[in-house]
This record gives C-alpha cells, structure tokens and sequence, in this order.
C-alpha cells in the first residue's frame, strides 16, 4: 500500500523522537517532515537534536538529513506535505491549543499527545481498546472549525494506561462503583532520564503537578457518550487517586482498589477471564501498533516487574497481577504500562491507525 505522509511537530523532545523511532520501519507511515520552535528551524534534524537525543536505539538514518521547520512560521509549507501530523510541543497550554487548531484549519488533521485539548468537548480522548466510537465526535468538531479534512485527536494521559485498561472491561460487564488508585511513575514521564536528572537516583517524590487530576477526570471522558456536538462524561466510578515519581526509567505501575455497584460481585477467577477474553477494536482491525492480547495477567505474585513486563508486545500490552479481595473494596491488583510507548508515542501511533482504518484520515 501506498504510505501516509506524516510529520512530528515537536519532533526534538524526548516524546518527539520516540515518534520518531516508532515511524521508522512503520507499514503505513512515512516520515517526510518535521518541526520544532524557531531555535531548531532550518538544522538537520541531527544537528537540531545533537547530544540531546534520548532513546536507546541510534536515530534513524531516515531522518537526519531531513530539515527542521518552524512550527508555526513554516506551518503552510509544513502542511502541504503531510497528509496528517503527530504534536508532541512543549509549550504553555493556551499556546498548545492555538498551535493544534491552526493546524487543524489548514486541513491538517493532527494526532496529539499533549494534553492541552483532552477537555476540549468535541474533540475526542480515544484509548483505540476502549472508546473508538468517540472518533465520531470529529464530524461536529469539523462543523465548528469550518474544516473539510482538519481536525484534532488526542490520547489520554500516560498514568491511565495502567488500570483504565484493565476497569474497563469490568465496567463493561458488570459496572463500577468506585475506586482507588496510586500510581507509581517513571522519570521519562517528566521527559528525563538520570543523566538530566540525578536527584531522582535513590529518591521518590510524592507530588507531581495536575498528576492526580487527570488520573481522576480523564477516565470519565473515556467512558462518556457523544451528545449531540459533544462528549458528555461519565459520572462513574468515582475515582480518587495519588500520583508519586519513583527512580524508574520506564515504566508506571498502579496499585488499584476497587468495588462492583452494590449485590454485584464476580468471582476472582470469572475476572481473569474477562481479561484474558477482552479485545477491543484496535484487536479486531488487526492494527500494526495493536498488540494480539490487549491484558495479560501473571499468577506468580512477583509480576508484573517493571523491567520485565514493560517491553511486553512491543510495550503496548497491559500487564496485571495481584488481584485477590480487599477488606475495604471488593478487590485490589496492580497495573503496569510502558509510558512513552502505550502511554505517549505509540499509543498516539495506535490512535493515527484507528483513525487511517475507519477513513477519518484520507490521503491527499
């Protein structure tokens, strides 16, 4: 098949290149532009990035060469060739909200991971395993840009990826009530790593800023209904949660607690079982970036490790262990998910498939 043109705006952070890397042999995708703030415009991607680059592999030979554009000053010659791009900028939230429209309005659509828009009402928050009929909303979001192919999708955030996944085939079948999350979460969340950040060696932080507010609010985007020309959330389970940075690379693992609606309670082993049958349409469409199994779930108590299970399927699997009763909610487990692959780039990777398979992505 014929490969989409795709660019990265954004392309020299660490998110950025991760997109970078998850593009270079990618079966539907082709890198053909890139761009950053004005202090990268008009370098060689590898003189933009120099030392600065993050990941393990070497960058992709495909890309070097390739010259930076301005984000914003260059966006009409930047948008002519793409049929779509991925944001990963960062930049103050009015600034990232600006940014994505205007592309939007230049009939660009864009796939971002930034969470400037997650709340914005017709643009659609999408996990492609959980929610993918809330790509629909794009038709009303494109009635309010006046825009015939622009538009905006954006992923959720990464520390969800770690328990939503797993309530949400349980919601599915048997309802929630409530529950109750803390997440433990790797220094790449932050965009570092412990050369860049070495007070994090040997150390937990117990706070990172609006961590907890998105763990509680956007589950409930997700799990919301198109209304009309917008998604209107869900109101449960209520979900209260705390969010600590821990001396991890890669890797946020959750310990979740959580209660069925009251005369509702299935057994441990009827739960594994929903997760092990769980597929979603990500599944179904047999997607590049979907892993074949959505949840897996380890018996021995040791696992899910960090180090060993966050790589699992290309590091877009879920990994869950420990489920057994609680004293205070029905049932408690603990969640793993690789952040910048589920939980940023390749999740965004994944939703640019669902949105290219269902056509709300042509090519120019």
């Amino acid at each position: 098949m014929e490969k989409y043109k795709v660019g990265v705006v954004g392309c020299t952070g660490m998110v950025g290149q991760r997109f970078v890397t998850l593009l270079e042999n990618h079966p539907w995708f082709e890198i053909v532009a890139l761009a950053a703030s004005k202090r990268s415009a008009g370098k060689t991607y590898a003189e933009a990035v120099g030392s600065r680059w993050l990941m393990k592999t070497p960058m992709p030979e495909s890309v070097k060469n390739i010259i930076v554009m301005d984000a914003e000053a260059d966006m009409d010659a930047y948008c002519a060739k793409v049929d779509f791009t991925f944001c990963a900028v960062n930049m103050k939230k009015d600034e990232i909200k600006a940014l994505e429209e205007a592309y939007a309005k230049h009939e660009c659509p864009v796939v971002s991971n930034n969470s400037a828009h997650r709340h914005t009402p017709d643009v659609p928050m999408v996990v492609p395993e959980i929610n993918p009929q809330h790509i629909q909303i794009i038709d009303a979001q494109r009635k309010r840009l006046g825009t015939k192919r622009g538009f905006i999708a954006v992923k959720s955030n990464c520390s969800l990826q770690s328990y939503v996944p797993a309530l949400h085939p349980l919601r599915e079948k048997y309802g929630l009530k409530n529950a109750l999350v803390c997440t433990y979460q790797a220094i790449s969340g932050a965009g570092k790593n412990f050369d860049t950040w070495p007070e994090m060696v040997d150390n937990v932080i117990p706070y990172i800023g609006g961590e907890e507010e998105k763990s509680e609010q956007e589950p409930m985007k997700l799990w919301g209904t198109i209304q009309s020309d917008h998604i209107e959330d869900a109101t449960v389970p209520a979900i209260t949660s705390q969010c600590l940075r821990v001396p991890v690379s890669d890797g946020h693992m959750a310990a979740v607690f959580f209660s069925f609606p009251d005369g509702v309670k299935p057994s441990v082993e009827e739960i594994k079982e929903c997760w092990a049958s769980y597929k979603g349409r990500a599944q179904e469409l047999e997607l590049p970036s979907a892993p074949k199994q959505f949840l897996h779930y380890f018996e021995d108590p040791n696992y899910p490790q960090t180090r060993l299970q966050r790589d699992l399927e290309g590091g877009m699997a879920i990994s869950l262990g420990r489920l057994r009763p609680d004293t205070q909610y029905d049932y408690k487990f603990v969640g793993l998910s690789h952040n910048t692959l589920r939980g940023a780039a390749g999740g965004g990777v994944l939703l640019a498939e669902l949105l290219c398979a269902e056509g709300y992505i042509d090519r120019k």
